[in-house]
Formats: structure tokens, sequence, C-alpha cells
């Protein structure tokens, strides 16, 4: 089945496949980092009850989560060098922090909410303001408990940075889809980049379970 396959051609081309696998990871962390923080200013303006802000806040994440990703990232690379001088690269960055902000809203929405409402009413009750009962009543419980979420919610986010492949960002999958070109050998490059996100993916997948178990001990 596989006397066709020649997977000779891995070894000189893993600087390449490094260089693709640490964008991946820099565009998932820089869009986790950045997503989490707008994501949880969008589920607080939601939840502080200004009709105007939580109106935008709530338009935005229904905005976001309404349209497919991969025509999101298209629509910014294509529109945003009629304003501003933009790279494949950094076009994905902003895009991923912004599309992925709403729906870590909605997981930081979920983890506020599940905090019982007399923790907020003692706080207020001794003169602490909205915000500061979020910051430090509130949200410190909210992450801890929706930390196996946001975690699976990061790993779908690293596989969704294989469609950055449509502007040509050099991402995991187009340096496997480059070198596999530059040396004939396409298909056994596939294959082995299937095999890094496997790896990747189910390794972090075992480490959500494992947070899930600790956070239900801690409870």
């Amino acid at each position: 089945m596989f006397n066709n396959f020649d997977f000779s051609v891995i070894l000189p081309s893993l600087p390449y496949i490094w260089e693709g696998l640490m964008f991946s990871f820099r565009l998932t962390v820089t869009a986790m980092l950045g997503g989490i923080i707008i994501g949880t200013l969008l589920a607080l303006a939601r939840l502080s009850g200004g009709k105007t802000l939580g109106f935008a806040a709530k338009t935005y994440v229904d905005l976001m989560r309404s349209v497919p990703l991969l025509m999101m990232i298209l629509w910014f690379f294509l529109l945003a060098p009629f304003f501003i001088k933009i790279t494949p690269e950094t076009s994905a960055l902003i895009t991923f922090t912004l599309f992925q902000a709403a729906f870590y809203s909605e997981i930081m929405r979920a983890g506020i909410q599940s905090i019982p409402r007399g923790q907020i009413n003692a706080s207020f009750a001794i003169g602490m303001t909205y915000w500061q009962t979020m910051g430090y009543v509130i949200l410190p419980q909210a992450f801890r408990n929706m930390i196996p979420v946001l975690l699976t919610q990061t790993f779908i986010l690293f596989q969704d940075t294989s469609l950055v492949y449509a502007i040509g960002a050099t991402d995991l999958l187009k340096a496997a889809d480059n070198t596999g070109k530059l040396y004939g050998r396409t298909v056994e490059m596939l294959i082995f980049v299937s095999l890094i996100y496997f790896v990747i993916c189910f390794s972090l997948s075992m480490f959500v379970k494992y947070m899930n178990k600790r956070i239900a001990i801690i409870r």
C-alpha cells in the first residue's frame, strides 16, 4: 500500500514545517488571549444593565457568530488593504482575535451567570461598584469554573488556524503544502501534518478531561 510513498522528504522539510507550526501556535495563543480579554469585556457589557452598551455588545457577538470564520478571514484580508497595508499573517491574527472574542464572550457570560446572585448583592451591600464586584469577586470564580470550556474552545481554535491557508498565510498546513509541492510529495506531507494535528489536539483533549476532574474535585 505504501510502496509508492516516499516519507524521506519529511526530514529536509522539518525547518519549514516548524516555522508553519510556530505561526499556528502564535496565532492560537494571540487569538486566545485577545479573545478572552475582549470577550470578557463584551460579557461584562452585556450584563452591566446599560441598554446602549449591552445592545452594542450583543450585536457584535451575534454578528460574529452568524458569519462563517472562513468568510470573515477572506472579507478582512480583501477589504483591509483599502485602508492599511497588511500581510496575510497580520490579517489572520486580527481576524481570529476579533472573531474568537464573540465565542469567548458567551463562555464568560455563562461563567459569570453561574456564580450565585447573592455574592453580587453582598458586594453591592458593602459599597463595591459593579466593576469592582466583577473584578474582585465574580470573575476569579468564573474563570476557574470555565477553564475546561475555555481550553476546549482553544483547541478548536487551533484546528481552525488551518483556514488561513485560504489567504496564503504560512501556517502548518500551508507549510506542508509548499514543501510537498517543492519535493513533489504533497500527499506524504499532508499525512505527516495530519498526524501532528492529531497528536496536539488529542493531547489537549486529554488535558481538558484532566482539568474537568480537577475542577470537579475543587467544587
